[in-house]
């Protein structure tokens, strides 16, 4: 797992860093200044002519300690300043200090002989919160306008680093280069664009500098696969979970049948689909080992639902379902029957959204029983209808609006987007950085409901399987990106995915077992160690 901070956690740790623990600041400024021009040279980026454009804040004064490094190899640097004097931050001016008395020259314009191999934006950093007008918007725009590989320093300027909102105009970065930890504005659209590849680095700010106050937004990594539920040897369906799926509706089927075998596919031992009976035919010939419960719409009874809700370890509840009067009553009763960890997707979130009187407190009281919270896995449209915000507002602070909302109602709020967002009741959230555009099709979401179900089903908690579910499925989708392309993809091919994934990583745990024991016939007992270490992480 790996943090992201925002501007206010940057702030605080770069100060704790140097109140606490005695760092100058000019000392954090000169080691992001040396890692940032070590990286340009790792990237074998040509700086043989180069231009960098320095703000009057710190940001800027790391571009002016850039410059020298640059200047001190013997290279052509042109630097402008883009700031009042008067309004430069101490370390800034330091910098300029030092960059002239080394010799380097200060311009306030681009010059105009500008071909350039490389292009350095210095010129507003994480601090920015205001939309870049008048000389500021026309600078970044001849900024753009140059030749040569573009770099950011920490973040492109004119992007806002905590929700990677772009209120005018913005350097448009080939590379960003960002220190101790990534920013949310690198990551979320449309600043994401704006950063082109990103990388973090190193410069004495580091998990000691929180002072136990850690950033409240975090990233799954490979690692935290070793958390997924372990397959025991002595097992039957009954060891891995049951998931129920109340899904699909007339002409609906599909949407079932992707939760199903999704569901499956990420390992739970049984899965039970309640359906309207039409659907029988279809569901039975596509996932033969699905269980099916059916229904006649106009016929519901309670006691038929209960029984289904009762067979399950986990429910999900709205793929394809419709929000007719009869899923209403279905999503009612489920919510009232349940005493296992439910997800409510699609229409189930369409449903609530339409009658939040009738369904939120049903909600708490299913929470309240089960001892965990709901997970609601809405995508923009439907958060919309949720919260009453329209689309660009949620776009524009998403990490925002699913901690809010998970706080606020006591779910798990799982917002789905380019890069999606798990926001947790008790404060803090994941964001998603697994897959691809091509997982943006039909479908989709219903796999995700089916992956999230089947690790609860299988004993996770509702605040681990929520994130994890949603990085395994995008980890499915860059799996089978390789064989399908972006436009070839489909919603069946995540399920493909996970299967792959599941696959390696059994061959992957089968070879370090094998290791092992070769090393113990060797008697080596480093090795050893290393493997009990391993076992004990999964």
């Amino acid at each position: 797992m790996q943090y992201i901070a925002d501007s206010r956690e940057m702030r605080q740790y770069d100060t704790n860093t140097s109140e606490y623990f005695g760092i100058p600041p000019i000392v954090l400024m000169e080691r992001a200044a040396l890692s940032f021009v070590e990286e340009l040279h790792r990237r074998g980026i040509c700086l043989s002519r180069t231009l960098v454009v320095c703000g009057a804040g710190n940001n800027g004064g790391d571009g002016f300690a850039i410059a020298r490094l640059l200047l001190l190899e013997g290279l052509h640097v042109d630097v402008v300043f883009a700031g009042e004097k008067r309004k430069a931050s101490e370390q800034n001016l330091l910098q300029q200090q030092i960059f002239e008395a080394y010799g380097g020259k200060i311009g306030r314009e681009i010059p105009e002989e500008n071909i350039y191999t490389a292009v350095i934006d210095a010129v507003f950093g994480v601090g920015l919160s205001l939309k870049p007008e008048g000389v500021y918007a026309d600078l970044i725009q001849a900024m753009n306008a140059l030749p040569g590989t573009k770099i950011a320093v920490d973040i492109a300027s004119g992007v806002l680093a905590d929700c990677g909102s772009i209120p005018g105009a913005a350097f448009k970065a080939d590379y960003t280069v960002t220190f101790a930890f990534a920013k949310p504005g690198l990551l979320l659209w449309p600043g994401s664009e704006y950063s082109g590849e990103i990388a973090v680095k190193e410069i004495g700010i580091d998990a000691r500098s929180w002072l136990g106050q850690k950033p409240h937004t975090a990233v799954l990594t490979r690692e935290d696969l070793a958390f997924l539920p372990v397959r025991k040897s002595h097992s039957n369906k009954g060891t891995f979970g049951k998931v129920l799926a109340v899904a699909g509706s007339r002409n609906m089927a599909g949407a079932a049948v992707l939760c199903a075998r999704a569901a499956y596919a990420a390992g739970c031992g049984l899965v039970l689909v309640l359906t309207p009976e039409e659907n029988r035919t279809v569901i039975q010939t596509a996932v033969p080992e699905a269980v099916l419960r059916t229904y006649q719409p106009q016929e519901l009874r309670r006691e038929e639902i209960a029984d289904a809700v009762s067979r399950a370890d986990a429910v999900v509840v709205g793929p394809g379902m419709g929000v007719s009067d009869a899923s209403a009553q279905l999503l009612e009763w489920v919510l009232k029957e349940s005493v296992v960890p439910v997800l409510l997707d699609a229409d189930a979130l369409n449903l609530t959204a339409r009658e939040p009187e009738r369904f939120f407190p049903l909600i708490r009281d299913c929470a309240k029983r089960c001892g965990q919270e709901v997970i609601v896995t809405p995508h923009l449209g439907e958060m919309s209808r949720l919260t009453g915000k329209c689309i660009e507002e949620i776009q524009g602070s998403l990490i925002e609006t699913a901690e809010t909302y998970a706080v606020t109602n006591g779910v798990v709020c799982v917002l789905k987007d380019e890069h999606t967002v798990t926001g947790v009741p008790c404060g803090g959230s994941f964001l998603n950085l697994s897959g691809n555009c091509g997982m943006a099709t039909a479908g989709s979401g219903d796999v995700l409901s089916g992956v999230i179900a089947s690790l609860l089903a299988q004993g996770m908690r509702v605040d681990k399987a929520a994130p994890l579910g949603v990085y395994l499925h995008g980890l499915a989708g860059d799996r089978m990106l390789p064989e399908t392309g972006t436009a070839g993809m489909q919603a069946s091919d995540l399920i493909s995915g996970l299967r792959r994934l599941s696959a390696a990583s059994e061959k992957e745990e089968q070879t370090a077992g094998d290791v092992c024991r070769q090393t113990e016939r060797a008697g080596e007992t480093k090795c050893l160690e290393r493997c009990g270490a391993w076992n004990e992480r999964i």
